[in-house]
């Protein structure tokens, strides 16, 4: 649980970032960056998967950068949930969603399951060996 928490504050910041980088993202205070992140949150987690595969063949088509498009509009239509955040425009939506997408990517590098901070290897955990008998490894 301390994990979700921490994630959903670096999400919380990169909208903040995003809202600061971009003149077109605007949030009214940190409780509309708060609910702009869950809201963001829940719909990543549901809706963008069902997104990807529907237009799975113009993703391939693209080599992938339908993707942006794809974050552009969850983006959007988190603006269009949260009262007090606005996403104008489209092209200011595609550059607000890679501005939280990095953002979000390079701090949660650094958050285990735990919602602790530590220095690992992007791309996955860390893994310990330990000698259980002599030139056993588990």
């Amino acid at each position: 649980m301390p994990g979700i928490l921490m994630r959903w504050w670096i999400l919380t910041g990169a909208v903040l970032a995003a809202s600061y980088l971009m003149d077109g993202i605007r949030v009214a205070g940190f409780f509309s960056a708060l609910g702009a992140a869950a809201a963001l949150a829940i719909l990543n987690a549901f809706l963008r998967p069902l997104l990807i595969l529907v237009t799975l063949p113009i993703n391939v088509m693209t080599l992938g950068l339908f993707t942006f498009v794809i974050n552009a509009l969850l983006l959007k239509m988190a603006s269009g949930l949260i009262p007090g955040f606005e996403v104008r425009g489209f092209w200011t939506a595609v550059f607000g969603a890679l501005v939280v997408g990095v953002a979000s990517w390079l701090l949660n590098g650094f958050i285990n399951t735990r919602g602790r901070f530590e220095r690992r290897p992007f791309g996955g955990d860390i893994i310990e060996l330990r000698e259980r008998e002599r030139g056993k490894w588990e």
